[in-house]
């Protein structure tokens, strides 16, 4: 990388610090808040940096290099069909199956090239949200009826608050928009399908190397897959490095880790440090952090309109990995949460997380990412009131 002597000096330091929460054994006597904290932290760096964060990354910095603003603005721009663009984007979760943090470098990616934010906030909550093997997942352990409010409700909640987010920043955003062509757009420096063929190897590596096994459960195609899919992941791969060494120059190259490491050093510390401030206040699944499990547990009973904003608020700051969310919520359904507020927290936990928040203010500033978080909350609230209702 042809960067300078302070910018290395970031990456080797969060290097280090990667390696320290990595390698380090946390094995404390005594539960505590500080404890849960340091263990929430290595388990996030054990099992979401290597595979789900960096190919995050050099997703986003691919878009930033290889993808021409005249593209995203056709697609996904002010001017852009807004049926095919809210249709993409609601449901790209189907196809990512990733977590809050996951997502955040490639909705970054996309909104600095010029998707409107309506299409890039529709993106950014389907893309955790719409897990298609956690909705099965949900459905054979939680009930079927759960199962399928919770993919349709994610499919309409990520359309409603694209659209509410374009209303509401109309104005604001149509001038950015101008900016973007005011500036100019660059043209496409490779053909079509090659461009194409290089972001499906990324995303296929994305995918297959965080291929969860349902455990527990038969879902068929997905336990296949789950038992390949290193390998599949490695293919990947493979064909990846090909498609760069035979059709990039350098310059290319370079420009392309250049823009990595700027999504890199701009997402992580934030990351690390919201994940950090959720384990001392939440714990870890299973654990206690300052707030007790028993109290989420007591305050969640019923259908009213306490229970399931808290639902959605608790769902909204906790952490939740990939597939985690269904084991937590067994356990809750065990100890008394009603239908609704479970179906509250599926909508608005796996979308958002305090971690996610931090870096959303530091992509879209802290106006559209305030408002954004009050839509996930409010809409998740109101559905799960609606459901609650629907199956008493």
């Amino acid at each position: 990388m042809n960067i300078g002597w302070n910018e290395r000096r970031k990456f080797f330091l969060m290097v280090c610090v990667f390696l320290f929460f990595y390698f380090v054994p946390f094995n404390f006597p005594v539960s505590n808040p500080l404890a849960e904290a340091l263990m929430l932290l290595q388990w996030y760096a054990r099992e979401h940096v290597l595979l789900c964060l960096v190919p995050a990354f050099f997703i986003a910095g691919a878009i930033a290099v290889f993808v021409s603003q005249a593209s995203v603005l056709k697609y996904f721009g002010h001017k852009a069909n807004k049926v095919l663009a809210y249709c993409v984007a609601s449901v790209s979760g189907t196809i990512l199956a990733v977590c809050s943090c996951t997502v955040l470098p490639l909705f970054a990616g996309i909104y600095k090239r010029g998707a409107g934010l309506g299409p890039a906030t529709a993106f950014l909550y389907s893309g955790p949200a719409i897990n298609v093997l956690a909705i099965v997942m949900t459905a054979r352990i939680l009930g079927w009826k759960l199962g399928l409010a919770r993919g349709i409700c994610a499919v309409v909640i990520s359309i409603f608050v694209g659209l509410v987010m374009h209303l509401i920043f109309y104005r604001e955003e149509k001038k950015r928009e101008a900016d973007f062509l005011l500036v100019g757009q660059s043209e496409e420096k490779h053909p079509l399908w090659l461009t194409a063929l290089y972001f499906f190897f990324m995303v296929a590596f994305l995918v297959f190397a965080n291929w969860a096994e349902p455990k527990g459960i038969i879902v068929g195609f997905w336990a296949e897959v789950a038992r390949v899919k290193y390998l599949l992941a490695g293919l990947s791969l493979l064909g990846l490095f090909f498609v760069v060494k035979y059709s990039f120059d350098q310059e290319e190259i370079q420009s392309w880790v250049e823009a990595t490491w700027g999504f890199a050093r701009q997402i992580t510390p934030l990351l690390f440090l919201g994940v950090f401030i959720a384990g001392v206040f939440l714990g870890r699944p299973g654990q206690e952090g300052l707030i007790p499990s028993r109290i989420v547990a007591a305050l969640v009973g019923g259908n009213s309109l306490r229970a399931n904003l808290f639902a959605s608020i608790v769902g909204a700051f906790m952490y939740f990995a990939t597939l985690t969310e269904v084991p937590i919520l067994s356990g809750l359904l065990g100890s008394g949460m009603g239908q609704g507020p479970a179906l509250a927290l599926l909508l608005a936990g796996p979308a958002l997380s305090l971690p996610s928040m931090l870096v959303l203010r530091s992509i879209m500033g802290t106006k559209k990412t305030v408002v954004y978080v009050i839509l996930v909350v409010c809409v998740s609230t109101v559905s799960g009131m609606f459901y609650g209702r629907l199956v008493r």
